[in-house]
């Protein structure tokens, strides 16, 4: 057996790879959020109300999801569980007016809209530096990373 067959490293062909500098392998790129407030999705196909649940399930505000059986749901969603199959396949979302969970199978879903304000939105901090930039210009003096009401 040769020494490449058991494991031996020639080093001096290992120097002869270009050098990668590990921090810029560790940085992730930003995610890109869609302004979906007030959209009404289409769910004509099975892919289009995966899709759209998703999105739903991302979104940082209240949606209000419409039954085939005519009621209505409006919430946080905060979970999703996919399988096979629309029927098999479930969201849950806590309802705007109780603390109760409910779940919602997705073939029963007819519609879903995204009614509630994205709590987030404009909220980057990049938006943050924007403003704070803006503010140390005019002279204003205390500025502080403070949080803005919910409502």
């Amino acid at each position: 057996m040769t020494g490449k067959e058991s494991g031996h490293i020639d080093h001096s062909a290992a120097q002869a790879v270009p050098h990668v500098n590990p921090d810029a392998l560790e940085v992730a790129p930003g995610t890109a959020h869609e302004q979906l407030e007030g959209w009404i999705p289409q769910l004509a196909s099975d892919e289009e109300i995966r899709v759209a649940l998703e999105k739903a399930f991302d979104y940082r505000g209240d949606v209000t999801i419409s039954r085939k059986d005519g009621s209505k749901i409006e919430g946080y969603l905060f979970d999703r569980r996919t399988a096979a199959n629309l029927k098999e396949s479930l969201v849950r979302l806590y309802p705007k007016d109780s603390n109760e969970k409910i779940s919602v199978s997705y073939a029963d879903i007819a519609a879903l809209a995204f009614t509630g304000r994205d709590t987030a939105a404009g909220k980057s901090w990049e938006a943050w530096m924007k403003k704070y930039a803006q503010k140390k210009a005019a002279g204003e003096t205390n500025i502080a990373l403070e949080p803005e009401p919910l409502d």
